[in-house]
């Protein structure tokens, strides 16, 4: 009776530690309008803000705790940082998330063997504990899987957004104006998150001092973008020469749309192959569908 108390208690906290971390509390308005305020002053920081970039929760604070741990032992999350600054996440928040998760999939085995078991349904522990242990490997593993995905989206929207910005840019420095004037121009023409973000880190760069195209060249190194990285040099190297610059602009605009279009083909013919493969299978059960009869009839004969 008492190991089944508390098994049943582990098994709650897990679900609710499951129902935490996939469904967070909505944070107050005061703590989303503090959040929005620190990441615009932060110009290249955390973009845009989230709750647990400011908050002081149990999970933000787990998370803080969790991070500096790592850094402790000297884990510095480059890529993962990176992809944070393009989905809008934090560190903390997705440290703590990760640990949280792993643990509810860790009670989560057992509390699953136990209800079995009061079913009526008897299993061995071991296959309660090796099953707690795959489950928190897979929900520890979850969170990784959605921010990479999330931040191929973004950086592939990102560059499709560059090439339409290098050629405002390219119109602006046609209509008489300087490098910063153009770069501020075309990112106030454009719309979407990318756009903003590009006018974001232009006006922290005006603001501070720093040259656009250091800001811009920043940026890419922030969000491991290396387009951005690559038009921050271009730009510091010939910024002093209005002609040269339309002209790398506008080159630069070309290649990354063939480069674009050179993807989509590629993706159009790797899904072209899927559904061939899937007519295929399709074909050859039927075909199975329609010979066993027959195959079964001449064995039994």
């Amino acid at each position: 009776m008492t190991v089944a108390f508390i098994l049943g208690g582990l098994a709650g906290l897990g679900l609710f530690l499951l129902g935490y971390a996939l469904h967070p509390p909505r944070p107050g308005l005061a703590r989303q309008l503090a959040t929005f305020d620190a990441a615009r002053r932060g110009g290249n920081g955390r973009w845009p803000g989230t709750a647990g970039a400011t908050g002081h929760g149990l999970r933000e604070e787990f998370g803080r705790w969790l991070e500096r741990r790592c850094a402790e032992q000297g884990f510095e999350f480059g890529s993962l940082r990176a992809s944070l600054a393009l989905t809008g996440g934090s560190v903390e928040v997705f440290l703590a998330t990760k640990v949280l998760l792993g643990v509810t999939g860790l009670v989560l085995g057992p509390a699953l063997v136990l209800a079995a078991g009061l079913a009526g349904l008897r299993a061995p522990v071991v296959i309660g504990i090796w099953l707690g242990a795959a489950l928190g490997v897979i929900f520890f593993l979850l969170p990784d899987l959605e921010v990479k995905q999330k931040a191929a989206g973004r950086r592939r929207d990102f560059r499709h957004a560059i090439g339409s910005f290098l050629d405002l840019v390219a119109m602006n420095l046609s209509g008489g104006r300087g490098v910063p004037e153009a770069l501020m121009a075309a990112a106030d023409v454009g719309t979407g998150w990318a756009f903003w973000r590009i006018r974001d880190t232009l006006t922290s760069a005006r603001i501070t001092g720093l040259t656009p195209w250091q800001a811009l060249s920043d940026l890419g190194e922030e969000t491991k973008i290396d387009e951005l990285r690559d038009l921050g040099a271009a730009l510091s190297l010939v910024a002093e020469d209005g002609a040269k610059v339309r002209e790398s602009l506008v080159a630069r605009a070309a290649t990354m749309r063939a480069r674009e279009l050179a993807d989509l083909q590629g993706q159009a013919g790797e899904r072209s192959q899927s559904m061939l493969v899937a007519q295929l299978l399709l074909c050859a059960g039927f075909l199975l569908f329609l010979v066993f009869p027959v195959v079964g009839v001449l064995l039994s004969a």
